[in-house]
């Protein structure tokens, strides 16, 4: 997998070519419209991540923030992580239903969707599946599959 050193967002975005750049700024500006209150935008990971903050849920089993989402570009693809097509499988039936109405071909691993342009994606169906697991409900749907204990 391939990642990066940049500290942040911008600098991870400056560093790519031109059409990986206006790739992922445009998936990122989706995401940033529909992303639900609580999640913080930071690099981590080598990534673009939205993730609950260790200060606002410190409990969990890597003591890492919680990503919600993410964003990478790799060497062959670009990336949209949505852990909570993981940890929800409505959501992940959700996209997959979308991406089959739609016409499109889903490239999907159990979180990761990868894809080369915006074009390859449906957006609808990522708008809806951002915003669709605010921090509180993420939390304990984490807490259900992870059966975290308070420390």
């Amino acid at each position: 997998m391939v990642t990066s050193a940049a500290k942040t967002v911008t600098a991870y975005l400056t560093s790519l070519p031109p059409d990986r750049r206006k790739e992922l700024a445009a998936v990122r500006k989706l995401v940033k419209a529909h992303l639900p209150q609580g999640y913080k935008e930071v690099m981590n990971w080598g990534m673009i991540c939205w993730e609950i903050p260790v200060t606002n849920y410190p409990r969990t089993h890597n003591a890492q923030p919680l990503c919600y989402a993410a964003l990478a570009s790799h060497k062959q693809h670009l990336s949209l992580y949505l852990t909570a097509a993981y940890l929800f499988s409505e959501q992940a039936e959700a996209i997959k239903a979308g991406f089959k109405a739609a016409g499109k071909r889903l490239d999907m691993g159990k979180s990761c969707i990868r894809f080369r342009s915006v074009e390859d994606l449906v957006l609808p169906v990522i708008a809806q599946s951002i915003s669709a697991i605010p921090p509180g409900r993420y939390i304990v749907r984490y807490e259900e599959v992870f059966k975290t204990r308070p420390r």
